[in-house]
């Protein structure tokens, strides 16, 4: 059978997933992902993924189960995603910098300009008007390709391992001199 554009979209994120997991690397998930637009059927998309593991709903898991969605093969989502200010903490951390800088800049110009008793050329505009239309750009893109969601579920993980390794470590016994 002929494969769809959303089977294409689907292998093509179980690929970055393998990425993100460290089962492929850059180039082979490059390769594969060029492989994967390009696929007719689904037998090409399956030949993709025959050697990594599929992925298990989390309540048949015997692992702990992850903090973001779980996808499956050719399909949607089979868990939900974190939620409660994802979005609002991503723009956040994209924009508190750039927002403390310009705060920097702008007070450096005020002051320069009280001292001059001159109203000096407003240059913190060339530092905030290019930084500015990036980030616009970035923030646009982010949100509409789920980079609040993945980055949240990067951190739950993270979060995760850190406490299991310090549950691993409070287990093991002090060494002995």
């Amino acid at each position: 059978m002929r494969a769809a554009d959303s089977d294409r979209a689907a292998v093509a994120e179980r690929l970055r997933v393998a990425l993100d997991e460290g089962r492929l690397d850059l180039h082979e998930y490059d390769e594969r992902l060029q492989r994967a637009y390009a696929a007719r059927t689904y037998a090409d998309l399956e030949a993709l993924l025959t050697d990594l593991p599929p992925v298990t709903p989390a309540q048949r898991s015997g692992l702990a189960p992850a903090a973001g969605p779980t996808v499956s093969l050719l399909g949607g989502q089979l868990g939900p995603a974190p939620s409660g200010g994802v979005t609002a903490r991503w723009l956040a951390e994209v924009w508190f910098p750039y927002l403390r800088v310009i705060a920097i800049v702008v007070t450096i110009w005020a002051v320069t300009s009280l001292l001059s008793q001159d109203l000096l050329y407003f240059w913190p505009a060339w530092v905030a008007g290019p930084w500015g239309a990036v980030l616009v750009v970035r923030t646009v893109t982010g949100v509409a390709g789920g980079e609040p969601h993945r980055q949240a579920i990067k951190r739950q993980r993270r979060r995760e391992r850190k406490q299991a390794k310090r549950a691993i470590e409070s287990d093991d016994p002090p060494p002995t001199p």
